[in-house]
């Protein structure tokens, strides 16, 4: 019953196993680290970069910039690749390898030119990281290569622009809340500080918020069961985040305001 209702907002599954595989794979590994996050395990990077210390003397310390240029800069780069390897495959694909390239060429921007960084990150957190955003976003454009090759018959509900306009929404609005953390510090100061402005009197991760609402503009403009069970995965994760981030906040400073919630106003 569930299925086939799905089913009229998605693509069928293309027969990939390597594709069913990495699908199930990215909404489990995505989903236990949102859970995980809740528990106290945290990966460690921003404000928890140093949350497990454990033979920290032996690992490979990077400075947070290089660290989150090394996450985002490959991911983009096989964004960049997917349009002439997958070239002329029609309006769809080319939206979905338009959001996928822009969102994380915006990434790479606003780490050279919006965040201020003052902690690192160890080498084996950014490893994975950068993995799974790589194999994501080539596995997102290759899913789709697929319903093109395969002839797999489109969606009875086509959600293309809408996800569109979904999509816009959430990449503007990350980037906006992205440009007011920013502002909290002065050019050499390293302090954290309550975030203000925006949505950050209701929530204190809105730039999680919209980019969970960013990944659902891409499913829709997608359609593909692998793109939704990265959402979903994604949407775990972040949520996961939040709830720590807002916990760390409330252990750091007496004033923070208790009716702000962690990503998802007046609700969680």
């Amino acid at each position: 019953m569930v299925m086939s209702a799905l089913l009229k907002f998605l693509f069928p599954p293309p027969p990939s196993l390597v594709v069913s595989a990495l699908s199930v794979v990215n909404l489990v590994s995505l989903t236990s680290g949102g859970f995980s996050e809740m528990r106290g395990k945290h990966m460690n990077y921003s404000k928890f970069w140093n949350a497990t210390t454990a033979n920290s003397a032996k690992q490979i310390k990077l400075s947070s910039r290089a660290a989150m240029l090394m996450l985002y800069t490959p991911a983009f780069l096989a964004g960049v690749a997917s349009f002439f390897i997958f070239p002329n495959e029609g309006l769809r694909s080319t939206l979905l390898q338009s959001a996928l390239t822009l969102h994380f060429f915006k990434r790479d921007l606003e780490v050279l030119f919006v965040h201020k960084y003052s902690g690192y990150m160890y080498l084996d957190s950014a490893i994975p990281i950068t993995l799974s955003y790589f194999i994501s976003a080539a596995t997102m454009t290759y899913s789709q290569h697929l319903t093109v090759t395969e002839g797999l018959p489109q969606p009875q509900i086509d959600l293309m622009y809408p996800g569109v306009a979904v999509f816009l929404i959430g990449i503007i609005g990350n980037l906006y809340h992205h440009y007011l953390l920013s502002k909290l510090r002065g050019v050499s100061e390293k302090e954290y500080k309550i975030p203000k402005g925006g949505l950050f009197g209701l929530v204190i991760c809105p730039h999680y918020l919209f980019e969970i609402t960013m990944f659902y503009g891409i499913s829709m403009i997608s359609q593909t069961v692998y793109s939704l069970c990265f959402t979903i995965g994604t949407t775990f994760y972040l949520v996961g985040r939040s709830y720590a981030t807002r916990k760390w906040y409330l252990s750091k400073f007496e004033d923070f305001p208790k009716n702000v919630k962690a990503v998802i106003p007046f609700v969680f």
